[in-house]
């Protein structure tokens, strides 16, 4: 049976728009595996569907009950709200991020009542949720609060690497202060666990190091020593495949190569550089630990980009591929 996805447009000022309608009108294989639903006010996207000069079929649906079959030549927007207002394309906003929000929880409403199997986001631009007054940091926190769930991970896939995040969203002088070997053992159980839950078998986690050469037996720093190697041998002590800490400049290599199934990034960049350098456009995020999945592009709102029909789809794409594939 085929699963129903709640494509979020993300922030209606940006891209997301776009590469929604890019996605739903030249990408016919959505459909054979999955049914698109846009979360987003079918206003929205008729404008951005003029800019662009595309020739898409939007139909308004105020109600999720009756969709059992997807049409490749309509594309279904849900709406819950009037709209008085279209925000101003490629202007940050308030009622852009009121309006990006309103998208988010609606599909997340959806999934709870399983209306739909899974979330496939467009992105959304933080200044415009906090402008709209959003009480909210961004995806993973809404997702995160707004279900009560209490271990989510983001997780990129990117082809046949796979990299988990100990940390997001901390500046860099407060990563090693971050650091804790209990907290590092619990989250390498839930890496394997969630590898687990899209399908891998028996998952290996290698676990990045913090310092140059992994802290060169303390040359270059103590954490390796004092907690990461600690956390580590109490995680294998567990019967859980972990291995490391691999220095950074290596381990996400290796895992392209296939020696371990995931990578256990420390920080924000240290594994989004690796992930989007190896293929940019063909990275998704996926938040694990909701009672749904959540797959994401993994790039922003690109206002400099929006209405000009110059941004690259191909990452929405996957993540509405691979919310059909990995729904639970």
């Amino acid at each position: 049976m085929k699963k129903k996805i709640a494509v979020t447009i993300g922030d209606p000022a940006g891209v997301g728009p776009e590469i929604v309608i890019k996605a739903l009108t030249q990408y016919p294989e959505i459909y054979e595996i999955s049914i698109p639903i846009v979360f987003g006010h079918k206003a929205i996207m008729e404008k951005y569907s003029a800019l662009m000069k595309v020739d898409a079929d939007f139909v308004q649906m105020n109600s999720l009950n009756n969709i059992s079959e997807a049409d490749p030549e309509k594309i279904i927007c849900y709406e819950t709200s009037r709209l008085d207002e279209i925000p101003e394309v490629a202007k940050i906003s308030g009622l852009a991020g009121k309006l990006a929000f309103e998208y988010i929880k609606n599909a997340i409403i959806a999934c709870q009542r399983k209306e739909m199997d899974a979330i496939a986001t467009a992105p959304i631009n933080k200044e415009a949720m906090r402008m709209g007054k959003v009480p909210y940091l961004d995806h993973t926190e809404i997702l995160t609060k707004l279900t009560d769930s209490k271990d989510t991970m983001t997780l990129f896939v990117t082809k046949n690497m796979r990299v988990f995040f100990y940390s997001r969203h901390i500046t860099f002088k407060e990563i090693s202060a971050a650091l804790n070997k209990d907290k590092l053992v619990l989250m390498a159980g839930k890496c394997i666990d969630y590898l687990k839950q899209i399908k891998v078998k028996d998952p290996k986690l290698a676990v990045a190091a913090l310092n140059p050469h992994a802290g060169e037996h303390g040359m270059f720093g103590d954490e390796e020593i004092n907690i990461l190697i600690p956390a580590v041998e109490a995680a294998q002590a567990k019967g859980l495949k972990v291995d490391g800490p691999i220095p950074a400049d290596s381990v996400f290599h290796m895992a392209k190569e296939g020696y371990f199934d995931a990578v256990l990034s420390l920080y924000h960049d240290q594994g989004h550089i690796a992930a989007k350098t190896y293929d940019f456009y063909n990275t998704i995020s996926f938040t694990m630990g909701l009672p749904f999945l959540r797959t994401s592009v993994d790039h922003g709102t690109a206002m400099d980009m929006a209405g000009k029909n110059i941004a690259n789809e191909i990452s929405m794409v996957e993540a509405i591929k691979a919310a059909a594939k990995y729904a639970w």
